[in-house]
């Protein structure tokens, strides 16, 4: 196996300018790091990277934390954060939470052993400790809807008004006014600003319609679990808004196993857009968070913190708008009884 000798020796230099060409640690002439490269590549020499980021207290290998890698939500934002950090010349080492806010601090922790260069962390279920811990440390950390950031503290915050808003709205102009909410896990923040979100609308828009939602969990069982609830109750909605596109599937699951139609019978709406609502029967409307974007600009809030520390505290918001598609349709207008006519003798 070649060493950093090896390459020195080819390229007719010292092993330091070798080193401050692999790791970018000093101004070196093009021409003598073209040498270098060319004699990196002769010799077939790999640095050692944790022996670099030893060296230099850092590595070019970022963290990111997910909740739920069995959700589809997940896989595009991996997919751009990977793309966005790989431009970059860093590599991803993906930690998987399933909801549980001591795995996200114990994932978060190794990563800050490991040296890694900054972490991404796209889950809602975190331990204050941990966050004031970050904001204590010399840590380059993005967080997704964090709350009330520290002055420290990057955060890639959702927008859940704007498209809720727009989802409330298609459906009160469709004629619904008994709409029904299924939210997520209330330990998790996005699923409590999705409902107060869906709260707020419904004031604005039915302000005298009784509000009636149901806890889910994020996944295709709790929304079949919460449309077996909504049938029930004495009287279901018209219409039902999910707080993710897996119960909203659930929800319409549950609905036609029971002999209802979708939309005629009753609406559906969900959050998110993931691959399958564009494919599902009938295709779902929902409500949008571009998951490209949010990654691409967490990893641009990261790399911001890396390069620039004096500039820590970045903020970020994304955007939620509705997609329209065939799962929602008008009211449907209760049957009146019939009077049955009595007959003269």
């Amino acid at each position: 196996m070649s060493s950093i000798k090896d390459v020195a020796r080819e390229a007719g230099v010292s092993t330091a300018t070798v080193s401050h060409v692999i790791n970018n640690t000093r101004f070196v002439s093009e021409e003598v790091r073209a040498r270098v490269l060319d004699a990196v590549g002769r010799c077939g020499y790999y640095p050692n990277a944790h022996a670099r980021s030893l060296a230099s207290g850092r590595s070019h290998t970022l963290g990111l934390v997910v909740s739920d890698i069995s959700n589809p939500f997940f896989p595009e934002l991996i997919k751009s954060i990977e793309a966005a950090a790989f431009e970059r010349g860093y590599d991803l080492i993906l930690s998987n939470t399933n909801y549980d806010p001591d795995r996200t601090s114990h994932y978060v922790r190794r990563f800050i052993e490991r040296k890694v260069a900054g972490v991404v962390v796209m889950t809602s279920e975190l331990d204050k400790t941990l966050v004031g811990e970050l904001a204590r440390r010399d840590v380059s950390v993005v967080f997704l809807d964090l709350g009330k950031p520290g002055v420290h503290m990057s955060n890639v915050s959702v927008n859940y008004e704007t498209g809720i808003e727009e989802a409330i709205g298609h459906l009160v102009a469709l004629g619904h006014k008994e709409i029904a909410f299924v939210s997520g896990p209330e330990r998790l923040r996005s699923a409590v600003r999705r409902l107060e979100a869906f709260r707020n609308s419904m004031r604005r828009h039915l302000p005298r319609a009784r509000v009636r939602f149901y806890r889910g969990d994020f996944k295709l069982d709790g929304g079949r679990r919460a449309a077996a609830e909504m049938l029930a109750a004495d009287a279901r909605p018209t219409a039902v808004l999910a707080a993710n596109d897996l119960m909203a599937l659930g929800v319409m699951a549950e609905l036609r196993a029971a002999g209802l139609q979708i939309p005629r019978d009753v609406s559906v709406i969900g959050f998110d857009d993931i691959a399958f609502a564009a494919s599902a029967e009938p295709p779902l409307t929902t409500v949008c968070l571009p998951r490209a974007e949010l990654g691409r600009r967490a990893v641009d809030a990261l790399m911001s913190n890396i390069e620039h520390p004096e500039r820590r505290g970045v903020q970020v918001n994304i955007p939620t708008y509705l997609i329209t598609r065939a799962s929602t349709a008008p009211a449907a207008v209760p049957e009146k009884p019939t009077r049955r006519r009595v007959q003269k003798v």
